[in-house]
């Protein structure tokens, strides 16, 4: 509450002391004028910061003229003129803050997710749990099942890692003994011992917090529309304002210009489009947390997506099935199930769900034990059964090419093999599409996944543009790269620790909050929480009427106001009166800003 009351002290104190003054007015004249006055001093000291802040960015903002009208309606005792003018300035700030929310500044989710200590192997077997920053090179360290690996580290033994994190890749990943393994990546089998190879300040992990905080700090600032239309309409203003006084060598008439000039359609209508856009984006489920975003969102020019949890589920499905020769398939998958009904990998959650979409009945199975770097084995009403990683070479009636196979065994004799891939999202091709129809120029895939898979489902897509096996570097440097070329802005859309860096960086980064990563949405500009790649189009067509509204109302406010310029210009309107018009011009252009129209896709 107290944040609060600050971020909108200057609203509610130009607020109280206009309607202070309006109830005074009745009964002193001079009480209504202090009153006035202290809401005009207010708006004085905003607009003076305003404009402090828009000199320091070399931008020149609808501020000045906000200044220079506060300050001559003070000099000509036209107080009530004044504190309207600073209570629309307060509003239009209160407003515009609304609209851009509050953007994470800090990394503090994608922090919580790096391990604080490290489960250290002493010399005579002991395991001591030690402060992470405490690791050296070349110490014997324990990762737990479902821990996230604290350091980089070479393997003493095969074990089975989810690596999704980081690579993109969404099936579990074996790592033989000896082979290197990446801190942030979890590790989906039983405990397994490294022997690190980074410290914790120069881990995988580590350097990729570092990543996504330079990215954040270089990533670029959207212009306040407001100030694109102040650029054109101060001068004129100025013109008209400094013409009336030499012609009339009247000060208040050409006051009175100066306040029909102040730009409050500008200082209002343009927060009120955008906060209204981002309502109604709100509503299908995204969430724009910057005022910038919904104006970089209406000129996506280019959009790079990322392939797991993104274009495509981001887990593994059961895509086909084969089995050998006079066996039950319903019978060996049951079996199968049965026994991977004790393992919580992902893996093992597809195969059960299979055979419950299929009303298979499941049992029991003892004696279960892990097979490093193969899978589970156990016994299953009486017969032992294996499932896990095929023995090369496949059984030559095992024709499957997916991403993942698994292999069934039953009393040491291969009856089956299960392959498993990363579907792709029911909605992602009619978004691809859509994309095209608003206006987006170019539609790459970014992914950190192998070729092979990244290629079919740009295939699938009908996406000519796309990356694989990419670092966090990598796409970096393809966002550089894209931005550089294009006029418009650049969207990045992921789910991933490894996709933070470019969504932090993007024009606008755009996470998949369902089931993406927290430091994915904390990186991010806009997040997706209902988890559907269609909300992406739905985002960019609501920030496109935005913006649209945004332009209009301030056409209108700014034609409106050009009007009682040259009205005042004549003397009939004085700087009192001028403020009065200028509130009517505010609600014509805030009521047209309101208004939307029916979505394209």
């Amino acid at each position: 509450m107290v944040v609060l009351l600050t971020r909108y002290s200057f609203l509610l104190v130009a607020l109280a002391s206009s309607v202070a003054g309006v109830i005074l007015n009745f009964s002193s004249a001079l009480l209504a004028n202090i009153a006035w006055s202290v809401g005009a001093a207010l708006g004085l000291v905003l607009s003076i910061r305003l404009l402090i802040a828009a000199i320091k960015e070399k931008a020149l903002g609808s501020d000045v003229l906000a200044v220079l009208a506060i300050v001559a309606t003070g000099l000509t005792n036209e107080w009530f003129a004044a504190s309207l003018i600073s209570l629309m300035l307060a509003s239009g700030r209160a407003l515009e803050l609304w609209a851009q929310g509050k953007a994470s500044k800090h990394l503090d989710e994608l922090m919580k997710r790096a391990p604080s200590f490290a489960h250290q192997i002493s010399s005579s077997g002991e395991v001591v749990d030690v402060p992470i920053s405490a690791v050296e090179i070349q110490t014997r360290l324990l990762v737990r099942s479902g821990e996230v690996v604290p350091v980089d580290g070479t393997l003493e033994e095969t074990a089975v890692f989810d690596e999704s994190a980081l690579t993109g890749e969404s099936l579990p990943v074996w790592r033989e003994a000896g082979t290197e393994v990446n801190s942030g990546v979890i590790n989906s089998g039983s405990a397994v011992v490294i022997i690190s190879t980074s410290t914790a300040q120069t881990s995988t992990y580590a350097n990729l917090i570092k990543l996504v905080a330079s990215a954040k700090e270089q990533a670029s600032k959207g212009v306040r529309l407001a100030n694109v239309w102040a650029a054109r309409f101060v001068p004129l203003a100025l013109l008209i304002a400094s013409g009336t006084y030499l012609i009339t060598q009247d000060i208040k008439q050409a006051v009175a210009v100066l306040v029909a000039a102040t730009p409050c359609p500008l200082i209002l209508a343009v927060p009120v489009a955008l906060v209204a856009g981002i309502s109604r984006a709100a509503k299908v489920g995204v969430i724009i947390k910057e005022g910038a975003a919904i104006e970089k969102l209406a000129q996506a020019k280019v959009v790079l997506l990322d392939k797991t949890g993104t274009l495509t589920e981001g887990g593994p499905r059961i895509s086909n099935m084969i089995f050998a020769k006079g066996v039950n398939p319903d019978q060996v998958l049951a079996l199968t199930a049965s026994l991977e009904q004790t393992s919580a990998n992902i893996v093992a959650r597809a195969i059960v769900a299979e055979a419950k979409k299929r009303n298979l009945t499941l049992s029991l199975a003892t004696e279960v034990a892990e097979v490093h770097g193969h899978g589970l084995s156990g016994k299953v009403s009486g017969k032992a059964v294996q499932v896990g990683q095929p023995t090369l070479p496949l059984a030559p009636w095992a024709t499957l090419t997916n991403a993942l196979l698994m292999e069934i065994a039953v009393d040491e004799l291969i009856v089956g093999y299960i392959g498993l891939d990363d579907p792709l999202r029911s909605e992602s091709i009619e978004t691809v599409a859509n994309l095209k129809t608003l206006g987006v120029e170019r539609v790459l895939m970014v992914s950190g996944d192998r070729k092979t898979t990244v290629e079919s489902i740009a295939t699938e897509l009908g996406v000519t543009d796309y990356f694989a096996e990419c670092t966090p570097t990598q796409k970096l440097e393809i966002l550089k790269r894209e931005t550089e070329s294009t006029s418009g802005s650049v969207l990045v859309v992921g789910d991933g620790i490894n996709d933070a860096p470019a969504l932090a960086a993007a024009d606008v980064g755009i996470a998949m909050g369902a089931k993406g990563t927290t430091a994915a949405s904390q990186a991010a500009s806009v997040v997706i929480v209902e988890d559907s790649i269609r909300r992406l189009s739905h985002a960019i067509d609501i920030s496109q009427v935005a913006r649209s509204r945004a332009l209009q109302a301030s056409t209108i406010g700014m034609t409106l106001a050009i009007v009682a310029m040259l009205v005042a210009a004549f003397g009939y309107l004085n700087p009192s009166q001028a403020a009065l018009v200028q509130e009517l011009i505010d609600a014509a252009s805030i009521t047209w800003a309101l208004v939307g129209r029916k979505p394209r896709v």
